[in-house]
């Protein structure tokens, strides 16, 4: 049998480190940067990403002094630091570089202009209408941020008139140019019959929320990104790139085009589209020298179906290889060339990974060049039991909560495993202006959601130095020693490092690959989302990887092997579902023939495609022998035809489970209901096992018997508290006899209470007798800080004793006679007190660390912070009942 060895370096406290949290600069003076790395690293923290929020001399004389003294605190604590590479997100400004930069590197859109008929059927157009540029419809987002700071856009005088084509909408291969009816810049034109429309096609740089940032489908315009902020850092601290210096990170990188943050900003909507002379060259190459009268059916709705959904997917495909070769691979090979790495993320939220706009098109082109994959979790996207509700979240602005919960995550962690490149790698940024109600609890949920997921760096959001309040985005960890809960979120940090440290090195098992929906969205067919095949399998603990369409098309790149099955990088697969797609690119065709000549099970969700978007429909043909099922018959249908990993009995929806190998075995288990789960778990595979303590770092005994193919836990999973079953461990008993009972309980429900606030502490005051369960929030609702019970407890005999806390809000210190007895996150607060307790009188403090929540909802910072704010709901102190429970042997 081999060890463990990630679990033995875990028990010695030997781990490396995965969390880097976003450092923010605002020029502060260097007393504060110090104090805060030693803040950063008091917290479990090994690295920090610096970021520019925003700093008023990025990349000048003061924001070296500032990285010097970084740099120096990092080198003497053996912490890592990684660059934000803009002076604000999103990234692409280039530091104001294209501000006078040539506008043939500035960002450039194709719009279309629908014109109109009088009641004869004649168009008449003036030069003048010619030239005024369609608007693009704006977001109330965008309205309301222009309301308060009007944009100062760059103008520019190169707009560019492709052509004004009429189009016969019934025979759409009918084209009339118009341009040979121009008369001195006017023009004229009867229609023929009512079936004739006229579209104006044409270019400009006029257009976009962020006019003066990099066009990321133009190599030279995203050098400028590297001249402007990468080399300035190489230059000052090239001996310190690949030792202290860890890399660079992109932060929601956009196209740009359309309206700021539209989550609807796909083909065929009101909107000018992105564009690039290298795009231009590849649609001729591509399109043919008439690409210019195609370019309308990226907007229209009308028209020949199969014929439009060509031209978009080609249009979509050569957007997003120009993203992924001319910035993404770009950025990431002048980093590796120099010793670092780069990573970051996009904008994924409510299916935008898909999309135009705020985001890159693809996730995994846009994503390409980076050393891990990533994603972000902010602003309350992800909350328990909020799958479907609210489809509005506290922005006003659109949430799919399927995407979220059970997507977003997973985005990451498929890409990880299946690109050689990212070395199983998946980073999230997290907790990002989830506002001050997020506390430890919510985080726990947060940190576990993604662990359980794959999961396995993380960049919390944010330390930010500035004065407290800071009204950006909080939460904030530290916030200069305001937040009580600024130890308890460390401890959640080690928690968190330590489960990574054990998902990381290996591979996650997963039995099945779920086709990445791009290309059937932008054909603009009827498609099915990928998370709605992916909600299916999770709550039936069946885990999958999202695989794009292109590792079937570069099968070097991604290691694809389909001879004997599907084997992508290493995973290994036992089934490919295919979301309803009316149209799905000729790779993917091919590779469904294939993996159906070697009898490998391939299902079809509802119906079978209807054309192929990039070639012959001929290709369909091979699709005869796979398996047509509505969603509600996966499950089933592949329980019939694959061995399954986990099965849990009885069944549960809440359930999420990862198996992950490195090499030895380790099962992680995450109960996201809201209810405690009691059951038993067949696992397809051989004993011993043992649980791990994450959050104590220790081992304990799990009940677990064998069968015929497996073995079976006997398990209890609380709500917030992971279930982590490991194998390979020496001396670990194949059943745990004896396991300890309660033979006693009493109930304390005396105390002495008292207060402070998180920069007092540990100074406490305004002492009150109280009773337990204790309403404090409704007694002082502006209430943050600390609150502190005091009992005294009589102890006769000596025994095994627990105290258990039922609930509390929200983080939990126990202190016996003096010294700690731990710290708890996650209700029941239970801890073993039996070494701190000596016959007599004992005193208890229990030390319970709030939310700022109702500090900074009964003193908003200004307007926005007013808006921003929702109704204080969290509690204060012991809001449930406290036990002190006797153990032993039943």
């Amino acid at each position: 049998m081999h060890q463990n060895e990630r679990l033995l370096q875990v028990l010695d406290a030997k781990t490396n480190n995965y969390m880097l949290p976003f450092f923010w600069q605002h020029g502060k003076d260097e007393q504060t940067l110090r104090a805060y790395m030693n803040a950063i690293q008091s917290a479990g923290c090994g690295a920090v990403c610096v970021e520019a929020r925003p700093h008023p001399d990025f990349c000048g004389p003061l924001w070296w002094r500032d990285m010097d003294i970084i740099l120096d605190e990092a080198e003497k604590r053996n912490m890592k630091v990684w660059i934000l590479d803009d002076d604000h997100f999103p990234t692409g400004h280039a530091n104001g570089a294209l501000l006078n930069a040539p506008e043939t590197l500035c960002r450039q859109s194709v719009y279309c202009k629908p014109y109109h008929f009088d009641e004869e059927g004649l168009l008449a157009l003036d030069a003048q209408e010619i030239a005024q540029l369609p608007e693009t419809p704006k977001t109330p987002l965008q309205m309301g941020i222009e309301s308060i700071a009007p944009p100062k856009h760059r103008q520019f005088d190169d707009d560019e008139l492709l052509g004004i084509f009429a189009y016969h909408a019934v025979d759409c291969g009918e084209t009339i140019d118009l341009l040979p009816f121009m008369q001195e810049g006017a023009l004229t034109w009867q229609r023929p019959s009512d079936e004739w429309r006229v579209y104006q096609i044409g270019l400009s740089r006029n257009y976009g929320p962020h006019r003066d940032y990099i066009n990321m489908m133009d190599r030279d315009s995203c050098k400028v990104l590297i001249d402007a902020v990468y080399e300035p850092h190489y230059a000052r601290y090239k001996a310190h790139f690949g030792q202290t210096i860890a890399g660079f990170f992109s932060d929601e990188p956009e196209l740009g085009n359309g309206a700021l943050y539209d989550v609807n900003s796909v083909l065929g909507t009101p909107q000018d589209l992105p564009w690039s002379r290298e795009l231009q060259a590849v649609l001729t190459k591509r399109l043919g020298v008439d690409w210019k009268r195609q370019l309308v059916y990226l907007w229209t709705d009308w028209g020949e179906t199969a014929q439009k959904a060509k031209i978009r997917c080609i249009y979509m495909d050569s957007i997003t290889q120009l993203v992924e070769c001319n910035f993404s691979m770009q950025l990431g090979e002048w980093c590796r060339d120099r010793g670092v790495e780069y990573i970051g993320h996009i904008v994924e939220d409510n299916n935008q990974h898909a999309r135009l706009g705020s985001s890159l098109g693809h996730y995994f082109r846009a994503l390409a060049g980076q050393d891990m994959a990533g994603v972000d979790l902010i602003s309350q996207q992800i909350m328990p039991m909020c799958e479907d509700d609210p489809q509005i979240n506290y922005q006003h602005m659109p949430r799919d909560g399927e995407f979220f919960h059970y997507m977003l995550a997973k985005l990451a962690s498929s890409y990880a495993a299946i690109d050689p490149l990212k070395k199983g790698r998946a980073l999230c940024e997290i907790f990002g202006n989830y506002r001050w109600s997020m506390g430890v609890q919510l985080g726990k949920y947060l940190i576990d959601h993604c662990l359980v997921r794959g999961i396995n760096h993380f960049t919390p959001h944010a330390f930010s130095p500035k004065a407290y309040p800071d009204g950006d985005c909080p939460p904030h960890f530290y916030a200069g020693g305001h937040n009580p809960q600024y130890r308890h979120f460390a401890k959640l940090f080690e928690y968190a490092n330590r489960v990574c440290h054990l998902i990381n090195g290996g591979h996650h098992i997963a039995s099945v690959a779920v086709l990445y929906h791009a290309e059937a969205e932008w054909s603009g067919g009827e498609y099915m989302l990928s998370q709605k095949v992916a909600r299916c399998l999770t709550d039936h603990q069946i885990d999958f990887d999202y695989i794009p369409a292109d590792v079937f098309e570069r099968r070097e790149h991604y290691k694809t092997d389909l001879h004997e099955g599907l084997r992508i990088n290493g995973q290994y697969y036992q089934a490919f579902v295919l979301p309803m797609s009316e149209y799905i690119p000729s790779c993917v065709a091919k590779g469904i023939a294939e993996l159906q000549q070697c009898g490998f099970p391939v299902f079809v969700i509802d119906q079978l495609p209807k054309g192929i978007c990039d070639g012959d429909d001929v290709l369909l043909n091979t699709f005869s022998e796979c398996n047509v099922i509505p969603l509600h018959q996966l499950v089933s249908s592949l329980q019939k035809l694959c061995a399954m990993d986990i099965a849990v009995k009885p069944a549960n929806n809440r359930i999420r489970c990862l198996h992950y190998q490195n090499p030895a075995d380790l099962y992680l288990f995450i109960n996201e209901g809201n209810e405690t789960y009691e059951g038993e778990i067949f696992l397809q595979r051989k004993g011993p096992c043992v649980l791990y303590n994450a959050w104590e770092n220790r081992l304990e005994p799990l009940q677990w018997r064998e069968t015929e193919n497996g073995i079976v836990l006997s398990v209890t999973i609380v709500p917030l508290h992971s279930l982590i079953v490991v194998f390979d461990v020496e001396d670990c008993e194949p059943i745990c006899h004896g396991k300890p009972q309660t033979i006693g309980s009493t109930i304390i429900s005396q105390w002495q209470r008292s207060v402070c606030s998180s920069i007092d502490y540990p100074h406490f005051s305004v002492a009150k007798q109280v009773k337990t369960p204790d309403d404090f929030a409704m007694e002082a609702p502006d209430f943050s800080g600390f609150v502190r019970y005091e009992a005294q407890l009589m102890i006769n005999q000596k025994a095994d004793y627990e105290l258990c806390i039922t609930d509390a809000a929200e983080g939990v210190e126990l202190f016996v006679n003096g010294s700690s007895a731990g710290m708890q996150i996650a209700p029941p607060f239970r801890f073993d007190i039996s070494s701190f307790l000596h016959q007599g009188a004992n005193h208890l403090a229990i030390e319970v660390a709030t939310t700022l929540e109702r500090e900074r909802a009964a003193n908003p910072i200004d307007e926005i912070d007013r808006m921003m704010t929702q109704q204080p709901t969290s509690g204060s102190g012991i809001t449930g009942d406290v036990f002190l429970l006797e153990k032993g042997t039943a």
